[in-house]
């Protein structure tokens, strides 16, 4: 039997997490501080719609090794999990780490290993963390032993990036690396990478950030490609055929909990020198101005006008809508005066009002297509040309199969190309 672990958080990483822990061996309490999310995982629901979850946790719970509660106790490793979402200018909201940190120090004892996964600014563990551990009373480094360990997963392959993912894991002192990494190889298969925790820290958000100045390239790229009258997804395919070149695809703009909003504290921490970082962070998040104005210069004009938008999932087959594009492409929309119906099949927004595909394409004066779905993908183009008012639809995923569209009578616009430009798409993708 494994040691002991109180997993705090029960989002995304947490409940996997806390899931994977007890399927192997250790007695795990997981916390959290949401009644609501207490209640549910306790009656076995599961609000993630991730694969094979929900068979893990039940199998969790049936082994004994995983409790559910509101507030931790003691443990010999504790394991922090919770949101570190942006503020309006841009930091870390660091207050559910705090909080977190807080919570644990009357279960503290001499021998404890705290491992903070949650996405922070470098420094925050030794620098914020640490001096609420302290206190305990307890001596930091050799009584209380710290660690960042980030998470590395991907909504919809989650429990196997879990166990297959390489991790980073980074202490305050050698043997808190030790420690930590003890405690994962229970059930990482990939290779664990020993360093300090700032660095730690540091490498989870270059992961991040990497990913969101090559889109930013793309992106522009993007919009280049459509004044030029040429086929951005086509000059990507073909760029991406030089071995050192690997242009990832653009879009209507970057959402999801990282990449959208790890960047941003790398500016926040060190603005004079993230220059490159803080204008790609801007070139994405025009994105999504720059689909409304595509669908305001097709339609002369937005107000009255009736679009349909297809997806509120930030990428494809997933239902995650944190930080998604196609929100902001919606509210940009409605200011305009447009009366938006929108329909997606696996994400839900708790304010905005979701539509049947039928319901949503009715009438339609325009489609726009902001996640690739497979459902999306897979679409009859035929069976929705007589529900619509026009025939038009703007692809900014090229993930429409063009052809197709354009035999039931669809005219096809994809983001990074001129709209009179025949394709018989989709493009090959980058």
């Amino acid at each position: 039997m494994g040691e002991k672990l109180c997993v705090l958080g029960l989002g995304y990483v947490g409940l996997p997490t806390a899931a994977m822990f007890a399927t192997h061996g250790h007695p795990v309490v997981g916390v959290d501080v949401d009644p609501e999310v207490v209640e549910r995982t306790r009656n076995g629901r599961i609000a993630a719609h991730e694969p094979d979850l929900q068979a893990l946790v039940n199998e969790a719970v049936r082994s004994g090794n995983l409790r559910i509660a509101g507030a931790p106790e003691p443990a010999g490793a504790f394991i922090i999990c919770v949101p570190t979402p942006q503020t309006p200018k841009h930091e870390a909201d660091l207050r559910a780490v705090d909080a977190a940190a807080k919570s644990i120090v009357p279960h503290l004892r001499s021998g404890s290993l705290v491992v903070l996964e949650s996405t922070v600014p470098p420094g925050t563990l030794a620098k914020r963390v640490a001096p609420i551990l302290a206190a305990s009373g307890l001596e930091l480094e050799r009584e209380v032993l710290l660690a960042h360990c980030p998470e590395r997963v991907m909504p919809g392959f989650i429990l196997r990036e879990l166990v297959y993912n390489d991790r980073v894991i980074g202490g305050l002192t050698p043997e808190a690396t030790r420690r930590a990494t003890e405690l994962y190889r229970s059930f990482v298969k990939g290779v664990i990478y020993p360093t300090d925790a700032t660095t730690a820290e540091f490498v989870k958000l270059i992961e991040n950030t990497y990913r969101d100045v090559n889109i930013a390239l793309s992106n522009e790229l993007a919009r280049i490609a459509e004044r030029l009258g040429v086929s951005v997804w086509e000059a990507i395919h073909l760029a991406n055929r030089h071995p050192r070149v690997h242009l990832l695809s653009p879009g209507p703009g970057v959402g999801g909990h990282c990449v959208a909003v790890d960047p941003w504290f790398l500016v926040s921490s060190v603005p004079h020198e993230a220059k490159l970082i803080r204008l790609a962070r801007e070139v994405n998040e025009a994105m999504p101005r720059h689909v409304v104005e595509l669908v305001r210069h097709e339609l002369g004009g937005l107000r009255g006008k009736r679009i349909a938008l297809l997806g509120l999932a930030y990428k494809g087959n997933v239902d995650d809508a944190r930080e998604s594009p196609a929100l902001a492409v919606l509210k940009e929309l409605e200011e305009s005066g447009a009366k938006c119906r929108v329909h997606d099949p696996r994400a839900a927004v708790k304010g905005t009002p979701a539509h049947s595909l039928d319901e949503a394409v009715k009438d339609a004066d325009a489609l726009v297509l902001l996640t690739d779905h497979r459902e999306f993908r897979e679409l009859d183009p035929a069976r929705l040309a007589p529900l619509v008012k026009r025939l038009w639809v703007l692809d900014t995923r090229n993930a429409l199969p063009t052809a197709a569209w354009r035999a039931a009578g669809f005219t096809v616009v994809r983001l990074g190309e001129s709209p009179g430009r025949d394709s018989s798409g989709p493009a090959a993708p980058p």
